[in-house]
């Protein structure tokens, strides 16, 4: 088995409908991405950026746990939702970052 991935989006929207917007169709990514007629994102995870100088202008922080390297890989080639999602996002960001890993620490019990 594969080890899980683990991504982190960050976004610079600076208009909160939007943002409010975006946090709407994640909160609806994990059962309206579909692979073979079956969900497949572990978890999604997201929220607005605290108030802080760190955060480099980044307002709105994703993270998705996909079961594989190929999952995320079909969830950004070929996955309807998140088309629709980068659909919406591309109007209204003005900076996305993205990053993945697979965790290296142990997990606790």
């Amino acid at each position: 088995m594969s080890p899980q991935i683990h991504r982190i989006t960050l976004f610079k929207i600076p208009q909160e409908a939007d943002q409010q917007r975006l946090l709407e169709i994640y909160r609806q990514m994990p059962v309206k991405a579909v692979k073979d007629g079956k969900p497949y994102i572990l978890s999604v995870t997201a929220g607005r950026a605290k108030p802080d100088q760190r955060a480099q202008g980044y307002t709105l922080a994703v993270v998705s746990v996909f079961s594989s390297e190929a999952d995320m890989k079909y969830y950004d080639e070929q996955c309807e939702a998140h088309a629709e999602l980068k659909t919406f996002a591309k109007t209204v960001n003005q900076g996305v970052m993205m990053v993945y890993f697979e965790n290296e620490l142990p997990t606790s019990s």
